[in-house]
């Protein structure tokens, strides 16, 4: 969709959420932000609203359904949401040591069910319009099963699939829906990662990609593009291949307790 002016995004409080805020900040935008911790949604809040964007907080948890809806709709009754961007999200991994139930399910709930209780009533109200884009933050760990993070793949490739089966469902209402595929990002997710992360970007750069990619309603935003194209050519080899490969990657921290 080009030049969106009512716009929410979730996990706006750090990363890819704050930078994709300021990135659409401007004098005739209405943006809309979510995230946990006020204190860092009052941050980007500031940073917005020195670019003219009008801007609302809400402190509130994706997992959290009906007062997630509640909000949504408020809003809609008062601003027509243009673009839903579905960005929050958790990462963590195994360290070399089995998963336990515990975060698996809290990668699940927020990485997918997260997802879903967001863009589910903006769709809704998207559909009485005949008109509206969905974002949905997806990631390149989301084309292979990686040992080293197994619940983020798995959750990754859910909302991957979900999203690009809800494009084709979604056109004949006049909704766009995208499927962001980012690589490696400089944010806070990524800080505590002690391992090399080839091609690694800065969020200004992976912002100006999304935007670039939902103004022309690309259906997958993959980038950047030489690793994707690595780890979409895993994914055409067999698994006695790649088993091995991955087997080697550095275990990824689990969730802090």
């Amino acid at each position: 969709m080009l030049n969106p002016k009512n716009i929410l995004i979730s996990g706006a409080g750090s990363g890819i959420g704050r930078a994709l805020a300021i990135g659409y900040s401007c004098k005739e935008s209405n943006i809309f932000l979510c995230g946990r911790n006020l204190e860092k949604l009052e941050k980007t809040k500031k940073i917005c609203q020195a670019l003219g964007a009008n801007i609302i907080i809400k402190s509130i948890d994706v997992t959290n359904n009906e007062l997630l809806k509640s909000w949504i709709d408020d809003i809609d009754k008062s601003f027509n949401l243009d673009l839903v961007i579905a960005n929050a999200g958790i990462s963590a991994g195994t360290s070399l040591s089995n998963e336990s139930f515990a975060q698996i399910k809290g990668i699940f709930d927020v990485n997918v069910y997260g997802v879903l209780n967001l863009i589910q009533p903006a769709i809704e109200n998207m559909k009485k319009r005949g008109r509206g884009q969905i974002a949905i933050i997806s990631s390149l760990a989301g084309f292979k099963g990686l040992p080293s993070s197994p619940a983020y793949s798995a959750s990754k490739a859910a909302v991957r699939v979900y999203g690009e089966g809800l494009r084709g469902n979604l056109k004949q209402f006049g909704i766009e829906v995208s499927v962001v595929c980012p690589g490696y990002v400089k944010t806070p997710m990524t800080e505590i990662n002690d391992f090399p992360m080839p091609l690694i970007m800065t969020p200004a750069k992976c912002v100006n990609i999304i935007k670039k990619g939902l103004a022309k309603n690309k259906s997958r935003i993959a980038f950047p593009c030489a690793l994707y194209f690595v780890i979409w050519f895993l994914t055409l080899l067999s698994n006695n291949i790649t088993d091995p490969i991955f087997a080697r990657l550095p275990g990824k921290k689990p969730l802090q307790k």
